[in-house]
């Protein structure tokens, strides 16, 4: 079973985030670099580009398939994990370790509609 930490918060397109005051770190979670395999490329989107949740803000390339990183909250991107762009296998070592983007929180509201530890472990079991 893949790896599920307390306390982050998980939407169904297997994005997590981990809330620091204002800000929040979005990643992919374990579930999902384990379905990719072998990450071989982050398309990484921009510092002060915006997201909104829902919609696609970059993709992450395996040696299997490509899959879009879909935003499970909104806000503007304050940094971005250029540790990827050499090594993008890092989400295959440790993918809560090594987000994908910070952002600035527009709405914290947003995270009511994502999942918990245990909401998430079970729709994983589906």
């Amino acid at each position: 079973m893949a790896k599920v930490i307390e306390g982050l918060y998980y939407s169904e397109s297997h994005e997590y985030v981990k809330v620091d005051g204002d800000q929040a770190y979005i990643g992919i979670t374990d579930y999902a670099q384990h379905a990719l395999g072998n990450v071989v490329y982050v398309d990484l989107p921009e510092v002060d580009d915006e997201i909104t949740a829902g919609e696609e803000f970059g993709a992450v390339e395996s040696v299997k398939a490509a899959s879009d990183i879909i935003a499970p909250v909104s806000g503007t991107i304050v940094e971005v994990n250029s540790d990827l762009d050499d090594q993008p296998e890092l989400l295959n070592q440790d993918a809560y370790e090594n987000w994908i983007i910070k952002v600035e929180l527009a709405d914290k509201t947003e995270l009511d509609n994502l999942m918990d530890a245990n909401a998430y472990t079970a729709f994983c079991e589906k």
